[in-house]
């Protein structure tokens, strides 16, 4: 019976502090406001309508078109007239420095597929050119090693030293011509030819090195690259001779 009677106080004790609270908001016009906000929520969303914006499109087909500067054949410049880049482009957009590129790159695929250094490529039967490394089948009609893959035959596309028959006495026919200076039928005939390495150990030769890549760094020099075209327009014979003269010049 204390339980109930407990219980009983209780909630007459809660009832007194609502009456009492409600009381006190009613004096402070706290309800009002109370029932204001309440009845802005549960009013319904106005009727005002959205208007989207209409996008216009607008016929640019009569105007002139912008063109840049480079596109127009006129170099580009900032101020105080001076050119906003290093190089110069010419009017149909390829630059100086991508031609020059593309002209490398069209002289290597052209030097890779050339005849006088095969045109296909075989690891068993073609032999590598010291110069080019080009592993392939020699394009000389009458070459049994590559035309009948006989492994008993030599190849007469590729030049063999008669004092060293090393590696580094084989070069193809492109190879022997552009870097050398040399025909391969002088060399088939001249049963003691010697390659650039022992010409030079014999000094028979002054000055006369191979100018192969990897010769070139042992000697701590740069490999010249495609130089047939520079040293043709000097009037040298193969790129050896011009850097015969050259070394002769700056005595190394």
């Amino acid at each position: 019976m204390g339980t109930f009677k407990t219980k009983s106080d209780y909630e007459e004790l809660r009832n007194a502090r609502i009456v009492e609270n409600r009381a006190r908001l009613a004096t402070l016009g706290l309800q009002k406001a109370l029932s204001e906000l309440r009845s802005l929520n549960s009013s319904p969303k106005s009727d005002k309508t959205h208007t989207r914006k209409q996008h216009c499109k607008v016929d640019r087909s009569a105007a002139p078109l912008r063109r840049s500067a480079r596109l127009i054949g006129r170099p580009p410049t900032s101020e105080g007239g001076k050119l906003s880049f290093s190089y110069l482009e010419r009017e149909d957009g390829d630059t100086e420095m991508g031609l020059r590129r593309r002209s490398k790159k069209e002289a290597l695929r052209r030097r890779c597929e050339s005849k006088g250094r095969g045109s296909v490529y075989d690891p068993v039967y073609g032999i590598s050119c010291h110069f080019c490394r080009q592993k392939k089948l020699c394009g000389e009609e009458d070459c049994k090693r590559c035309g009948d893959r006989d492994m008993d035959q030599p190849c007469i596309g590729k030049t063999d030293c008669s004092v060293c028959h090393s590696s580094n006495g084989i070069l193809c026919r492109a190879c022997l011509m552009i870097r050398y200076g040399e025909e391969m039928e002088d060399v088939r005939l001249n049963k003691e030819w010697m390659c650039p390495h022992c010409t030079e150990e014999k000094g028979t030769k002054p000055y006369w090195i191979c100018n192969s890549s990897f010769c070139l760094k042992k000697r701590k020099m740069t490999p010249t690259g495609i130089a047939i075209y520079k040293a043709r327009e000097m009037g040298y014979k193969s790129v050896a001779h011009l850097l015969m003269d050259e070394l002769q010049r700056t005595g190394l």
